[in-house]
């Protein structure tokens, strides 16, 4: 499968701290992948680097077979780009904003645009300043699905929505991209949307990816057991356990391994196996069991 993103050991140091080291991966084209890591973990770091506006301090990142740092600008014009905060030109009515994009963009489809506009029920007169911020980050999605792009970069687009547009804008972009065959890169806050959006997922711990791989892989093969102990402070870990938590005598615990190997571990623990049993997960269960709570 053809990648429309290549990242290959990257590495990132602000000053003398860390962000991460030979970190690499791939977004093969066609597919919505979310970024998914806890804060100060390099999310934002890996936006900048795609989006040419930082240079990493070794490796590379080629997006269309092009090294970022020095793509041609007549390529760049085949990524969108939505960047924490959806700034806009305020001052502006929804239809200047359109006018004033429309010259840049040689594929620019007005109609994307203005449909959206109606689906919000604003004027084409109506001030960006006037608007709310779940408006204006309609607004801003308009812009970017109007110069139909073939990737999409997007960083915390949910950022300030309530949920009602939250699940407007992931509705129209997750139709618009499977529709037209597009290309996603996203990070949010917020697990529950990522949940509803994305095909596959980056896992982030600080400065190593963890997993990457499709919802559906993720749900059949990472598993959380719970059990019952009367040990207060049970040690579980081994190398195949990714983590343990216990609340009074309440232990779960997150492994890619089967039940018969968390059967057998606690024997060898002398612990009795019985209330042993598997429980769903959400994405959100996923992360934490991966990157643990704190």
């Amino acid at each position: 499968m053809e990648n429309i993103i290549e990242c290959n050991n990257l590495t990132h140091y602000y000053g003398s701290r860390k962000i991460y080291e030979d970190l690499s991966f791939t977004v093969p084209k066609g597919k919505i992948l979310g970024l998914l890591g806890k804060n100060g973990t390099g999310k934002t770091t890996t936006i900048n680097i795609l989006s040419g506006y930082l240079k990493p301090k070794a490796g590379e990142c080629k997006i269309f077979g092009e090294d970022i740092t020095t793509m041609d600008p007549i390529v760049k014009r085949r990524i969108g780009l939505l960047l924490e905060g959806h700034v806009q030109y305020t001052f502006m009515s929804i239809e200047q904003l359109e006018k004033f994009y429309a010259p840049f963009y040689p594929n620019w489809n007005r109609d994307v645009y203005y449909e959206l506009m109606r689906k919000l029920k604003v004027a084409p007169n109506q001030k960006i300043s006037n608007m709310s911020c779940g408006q204006r980050s309609q607004v801003a999605l308009g812009i970017i699905l109007a110069q139909n792009p073939e990737l999409l970069i997007l960083d915390d687009f949910s950022l300030g929505l309530d949920p009602g547009y939250r699940r407007l804008f992931i509705d129209i972009l997750r139709e618009y991209a499977v529709a037209e065959g597009k290309t996603i890169f996203v990070t949010s806050h917020i697990i529950q949307d990522m949940e509803r959006f994305v095909d596959e997922c980056i896992i982030m711990d600080y400065g190593r990816i963890l997993v990457q791989d499709s919802l559906d892989s993720l749900y059949n093969n990472f598993k959380c057991f719970e059990f019952s102990t009367e040990n207060p402070q049970l040690e579980l870990q081994d190398n195949l356990i990714i983590n343990s938590e216990q609340i009074r005598n309440h232990v779960r615990t997150y492994t890619f391994q089967d039940e018969a190997y968390v059967k057998d571990l606690l024997n060898k623990r002398g612990l009795a196996s019985d209330s042993l049993r598997r429980v769903d997960m959400s994405l959100e269960d996923i992360f934490i069991g991966l990157t643990g709570k704190y």
